[in-house]
């Protein structure tokens, strides 16, 4: 079953014993994915890294319950979402299709929770569409400095298209669980760290999902670093209204990173977790209680919702 209303086609929700639906709608000609919980409460949008999609989130949401309506989409060329060959994956690309999106689904502000790229994309977001943006979370965040892990930086080289391929055919088979349990032996990483590298790795066996990959890689980092700084934009920010996690063993962008954006934002909160670059899957309770003891420190208002002075 489903309905069509000003040219958005939405398709019935299904939904899992966490109060968690999925749901599609066609956006702009495309396919669009997304999770949703919650009432009737502020809303959260949940925005995932490079790879990953909204199941990144779904324990999370499923612990924030009904104390907000939440909202976590499959970003464009990623998860369930189409990935169209000639779709606009920078920065500011991704932050003006998360604005149509919000307006379509009847969420005109919200609290943007951003990890990895995703962080980059809610900082960006702030940038463009500030009255947009109630609250603003920052995990594991790019944006926030140039160091990032020399295997994503790899991935803007000749070739690398065809070293991804690689990796995500191995990592269903059998050498792939083997490399998967050598990991967990050898303690390099947590199992939720581990699990959600993997689930990564394989959303990456359609070609589409591939080339969409490494066009928004390319759009963020270059062989320096992250092409992606935010750092000039952040006394743009109410830094009462910012929270910042990161994970202390994070090996993809350096926890360093959220802890000068801490210091540049007198006022900012700033949640270190015994994790790695997944803080909100490797320890969702704790991220969860830092989260939703944030919203409940900060009132309404907007975090990127700065006067004349500030914004120019």
């Amino acid at each position: 079953m489903s309905t069509t209303t000003c040219g958005l086609r939405r398709l019935a929700p299904v939904t899992s014993a966490d109060g968690v639906a999925r749901h599609e709608i066609t956006l702009h000609g495309r396919r669009v994915c997304y999770l949703a919980a919650g009432g009737e409460g502020p809303a959260l949008v949940f925005l995932h890294g490079l790879g990953g999609s909204s199941a990144t989130w779904r324990q999370v949401m499923g612990l924030v319950g009904g104390a907000a309506r939440v909202i976590a989409p499959d970003l464009l060329g990623h998860g369930g979402s189409d990935a169209p060959g000639s779709g606009d994956y920078s920065p500011a690309g991704h932050a003006t299709w998360l604005r149509d999106l919000l307006r379509a689904v009847g969420v005109d502000s919200a609290t943007v929770v951003g990890h990895s790229f995703g962080g980059g994309v809610a900082l960006q977001y702030a940038h463009q569409y500030p009255e947009r943006v109630e609250r603003l979370v920052l995990v594991a965040s790019g944006g926030l400095g140039p160091e990032v892990a020399l295997a994503l930086r790899a991935a803007c080289l000749p070739g690398s298209a065809a070293v991804v391929r690689m990796l995500a055919a191995a990592a269903p088979t059998p050498m792939g669980a083997l490399a998967r349990r050598l990991a967990l032996g050898l303690g390099v990483a947590d199992r939720a760290e581990i699990d959600a590298l993997s689930d990564g790795l394989a959303s990456l066996a359609d070609a589409a999902a591939r080339a969409a990959f490494l066009h928004t890689v390319r759009f963020a980092l270059g062989w320096s670093g992250q092409r992606l700084d935010a750092r000039d934009h952040l006394h743009n920010l109410d830094a009462e209204r910012v929270l910042l996690v990161a994970g202390r063993h994070d090996g993809c962008i350096p926890v360093e990173h959220s802890e000068h954006a801490h210091r540049r934002l007198p006022g900012s909160r700033l949640a270190v977790l015994d994790a790695g670059h997944f803080p909100h899957r490797e320890r969702p309770e704790i991220f969860t209680r830092e989260l939703l003891a944030f919203l409940a420190a900060t009132g309404t208002g907007s975090a990127a919702g700065c006067d004349a002075d500030r914004s120019a």
